[in-house]
């Protein structure tokens, strides 16, 4: 449970510095939040392997 809630977490951190990178049209966040994003997508589907495996 714990992977998931971080990781849907890093995906809404994510989010937010991509956005806010190409609205103050600077590449560098944007790609800082695409993959903080995307490293979110892994950890909260890590999560949810872990949950099927522990029941």
């Amino acid at each position: 449970m714990k992977d998931e809630a971080q990781g849907k977490w890093h995906k809404v951190k994510g989010k937010i510095k991509e956005v806010a990178g190409k609205v103050t049209n600077n590449p560098d966040l944007a790609s800082e939040g695409k993959a903080e994003g995307n490293a979110g997508k892994v950890q909260e589907k890590v999560g949810e392997v872990k949950k099927v495996f522990d029941k």
